[in-house]
């Protein structure tokens, strides 16, 4: 009883000292930082890692994975392609943060792609294999050369696994361009996608906001918010 009686004195003597330096605040928060460093806006027309072909064929892809209709444009339109594209140019398409030392084996599908090759190479390999086949069998046509029904019976066979691509293994190619270009259509503007943020308008997402305090007690009603992308607080660069 006398440790408990002990530890007990010892918590409320600690306690009434964190107490006593309290003090309540009004009228705004009494610190400051810096602003944060947001990323630079993507804009301009070249392309930073991906060739004109290559940009051509992935726009089209985008459009076949998420196709224009009444709801929303599609994924070309939304700048998937150059979303993609700055994206494979940057960080994630050399792997900055992946372990690809090796030793290298054949894993479940739940342990995602086991491989050293970099997101930028995988892209490069997987749409020169996919361009070697459809111009072997497709009267010399790329695939952004294809009718839309073309590009849908290819794709499912690439995304089955059915479809041989020489130097790149379809099924883990379909996820990676499956994947990107969500991201490329549902990411914040200011990385090259989601153009006009027709992603967030089309799920009602309210973008970058700070909070809702305002519209809390509005319960049960269409808030009719417009979305807020980060785009409109960093400065312009040609990135």
């Amino acid at each position: 009883m006398k440790r408990r009686l002990f530890l007990l004195a010892a918590m409320m003597s600690a306690a009434g000292v964190a107490l006593a330096k309290v003090r309540e605040i009004f009228g705004g928060m009494p610190w400051s930082k810096d602003p944060p460093e947001l990323p630079a806006v993507v804009s301009g027309e070249d392309w930073h890692y991906l060739t004109a072909a290559e940009a051509a064929a992935v726009n089209a892809i985008a459009d076949r994975l998420i196709p224009l209709d009444e709801i929303s444009i599609g994924g070309a339109q939304a700048g998937c392609a150059r979303f993609i594209d700055r994206q494979l140019a940057g960080p994630f398409g050399q792997a900055a943060t992946v372990y690809r030392l090796g030793p290298v084996q054949a894993g479940t599908p739940q342990q995602g792609p086991q491989t050293v090759d970099t997101p930028a190479q995988r892209y490069r390999a997987g749409l020169a294999a996919l361009d070697r086949h459809c111009r072997a069998t497709m009267k010399g046509n790329s695939f952004a050369q294809l009718a839309p029904a073309q590009q849908d019976l290819l794709l499912a066979q690439v995304e089955a696994g059915t479809l041989a691509l020489v130097e790149a293994e379809p099924k883990a190619f379909f996820n990676l361009l499956l994947q990107n270009v969500r991201e490329g259509y549902f990411a914040d503007p200011i990385y090259g996608g989601n153009k006009d943020m027709a992603g967030w308008k089309m799920l009602g997402f309210p973008g970058a906001r700070y909070d809702f305090r305002d519209d809390i007690a509005r319960r049960g009603e269409d808030l009719k918010i417009i979305p807020i992308s980060l785009i409109d607080r960093a400065p312009p660069r040609n990135s």
